[in-house]
Formats: C-alpha cells, sequence, structure tokens
C-alpha cells in the first residue's frame, strides 16, 4: 500500500511530482492547529514549514504518523519531546539555505544602517531632497565599512555571513557552544564570550537555533550592552526579548534592529511597527529566493521517503526515536 502524505505548505512543483511517485499526496495549505488535529491522522509522514506548530495536541491525533520532514533548518515548531516519545521521526534540511539566509542579513543590515527603505518611502512621495531631511534632520547614515562586527552562532549561517563581510573591511568577533580554530583561521574571527563580544561589537548578528539555552540569550541585562549598537536577527524570533528590545530602540540606545524572525509568527500588529528609522522588519523570508527553496523541496522529499524506506537520513533530528521506535518498523516503501 502506497503510504498517505500531507504536504502542508506551498511546494516547488518539481519536488511535489518527485513525491507523488512513491506517495499518495494531499496538499493542505498552512492549516491551522484545529484544522491539522482532525486531519492528521490519516497521513504516514508529513512536510511542514516553520509556520505550523506540531503541538502535543496535534500529535495526540497522529495515529498513524511515521515521519515528520521540515521544510526548513529550524524545528523548533514541533513538540520534539512528544513526537520521539509516540516513535515519530523528525527530519530537518541543513545547508541549503545558508548561502540565500547569508545574503539577505547582509542586506539587512546595509538597510538598516543606510536606511534604503526609509528613503525609499520619501522619493515615492515625491520628495527629492529626502537626502537633506535625512542628513540634517534626523540621525546619521553609518556604513558598514570598517565596523566590528560579532555574530553569535557559527554554523554553516554563521560563516557564510562571515565570508560575505569580510569585503567589507569589518573585524570579526564570534561566539559557539564550542570554539572553531579552522573557522578562525579561515576567516580571522576571534573568539569571544558572549558579554565581551556584545561590549566590542559595532553590529551583533544573531545566526543561532533556538533552544533551552539560547532562549532570550539577548534578555534585558544584554540588551544594556548593545547601547549604541545595532542587532540584526535572523535566527528566532525568540532568541531576543522583544520587550526589552523595543524599550531599548524607544529610549533611543539601541541605533537599530533588523529581524526577519518574530518571538510570535504570523505578525499582524506589533510595537516595532512604529519605529520605521530605527528597525527594518520582514515576514520570515531570508530562504525564499527560487534557487533554494526547489534544493529544499527535494531534500525534504528525499528525507521523507529515505525513513518510509527503512533508511535514516543524515537529517535526522530526533535520533533517540531509534531506540523507540526501530527505523525497520516504518518501512513502507
Amino acid at each position: 500500500m502506497r503510504p498517505k502524505v500531507g504536504v502542508l505548505l506551498k511546494m516547488k512543483r518539481e519536488a511535489l511530482e518527485e513525491l507523488k511517485k512513491y506517495a499518495d499526496v494531499e496538499i493542505i495549505l498552512y492549516p491551522s492547529g484545529e484544522e491539522l488535529k482532525g486531519v492528521i491522522g490519516r497521513f504516514d509522514g508529513i512536510i511542514v514549514s516553520p509556520t505550523t506548530k506540531i503541538t502535543r495536541e496535534v500529535l495526540e491525533n497522529a495515529e498513524r504518523l511515521k515521519v515528520i520532514s521540515c521544510h526548513s533548518a529550524g524545528y523548533d515548531n514541533i513538540d520534539l519531546e512528544e513526537a520521539t516519545k509516540r516513535g515519530i521521526y523528525v527530519t530537518k534540511v541543513s545547508g541549503l539555505l545558508s548561502e540565500a539566509v547569508a545574503e539577505f542579513t547582509v542586506g539587512l543590515i546595509i538597510n538598516l544602517m543606510r536606511k534604503i527603505h526609509y528613503a525609499d518611502k520619501f522619493i515615492r512621495r515625491g520628495e527629492w531632497e529626502s537626502h537633506a531631511k535625512i542628513w540634517t534632520g534626523f540621525k546619521r547614515i553609518e556604513s558598514l565599512y570598517g565596523k566590528k562586527v560579532g555574530i553569535l552562532g557559527m554554523g554553516a549561517i554563521g560563516k557564510a555571513i562571515a565570508r560575505r563581510l569580510i569585503p567589507f573591511g569589518v573585524k570579526l568577533y564570534y561566539w559557539s557552544r564550542h570554539r572553531k580554530v579552522n573557522v578562525e583561521k579561515e576567516l580571522k574571527a576571534r573568539y569571544m564570550d558572549i558579554d565581551e563580544l556584545l561590549e566590542k561589537s559595532d553590529i551583533v548578528i544573531l545566526a543561532l537555533p533556538l533552544t533551552r539555552d539560547t532562549y532570550h540569550i539577548i534578555n534585558e541585562e544584554r540588551v544594556k550592552k548593545l547601547e549604541g549598537k545595532y542587532l540584526v536577527n535572523i535566527g528566532r524570533g525568540a532568541l531576543v526579548d522583544e520587550k526589552a528590545v523595543t524599550e531599548a530602540i524607544k529610549q533611543g540606545k539601541l541605533k537599530g534592529y533588523a529581524t526577519d524572525v518574530f518571538e510570535k509568527e504570523p505578525v499582524r500588529e506589533h510595537e516595532l511597527f512604529k519605529y520605521e528609522w530605527e528597525t527594518v522588519l520582514t515576514p520570515h523570508y531570508a530562504g525564499l529566493a527560487l534557487e533554494a527553496q526547489e534544493d529544499v523541496g527535494f531534500r525534504a522529499v528525499e528525507n521523507l521517503l529515505k525513513v518510509l524506506r527503512g533508511e535514516v537520513p543524515e537529517d535526522l533530528v530526533n535520533k533517540e526515536v531509534l531506540e523507540v521506535r526501530p527505523i525497520e518498523n516504518v518501512k513502507m516503501l
């Protein structure tokens, strides 16, 4: 019997056609939690985006489910402990979004410091002399060249960001859970603990996954160390205490905040919307480049099919699941 797979996002056609060769596919675009609870029981596998929450309540209804394939590198939208307890394999997509996200990050930094989005609004209103208004009537516009940049997280994305920043003549600092000597040699980046990095950097970039240890890693106390600096977040929204960041911007202590991610998504209203000069805000789409999404789609399909073939994918997140439900017991293909 062919497996039944739910695709819970809008995937690229080519990857979807590949999946249909081996499974019966039902597409349900970005279902709510209640909707998902009602349908998940009919699937052997699902492919999900980071915006779809796979909670304990959802998994309680997933009697047939064997594999959750994340169409992303992140998986904090999934109750991993509950999935493991139920013998459900969870996979992620590693490495394929690094270049796209790194490009986007540099774009956020330049936009934040040079106020490109802000000037765009002036010219659309017919105010050609906007440069005079910005330069004389508001705050300084700064160049990235020569700045001290601290990166929290030196995985694939952090390294890709660092490589792109080198031509700007920046001085690179980094913090990672493990010191990486090879990275230091290749990128001429200096390892520091978090608080020293915050104090010495002009720009701080968050390129970390969200875990119990990294939740609010930029908390109220650490926000104080960012006075007169810029903060850029392309990891996860809950890496920062948004209330503390907003208050620092309101008081003029944090020069600017650019983020592609928020503590609670989707975002319809937010206190940060008031601060157009000091912020650049985007809707969690740093990885949405055509080439990257095609690659991610094929990898997400590959990961799902590997599990259903009784193979352990390299991108398996919850390796403990192998003890709960051996891989041969989920084989369907």
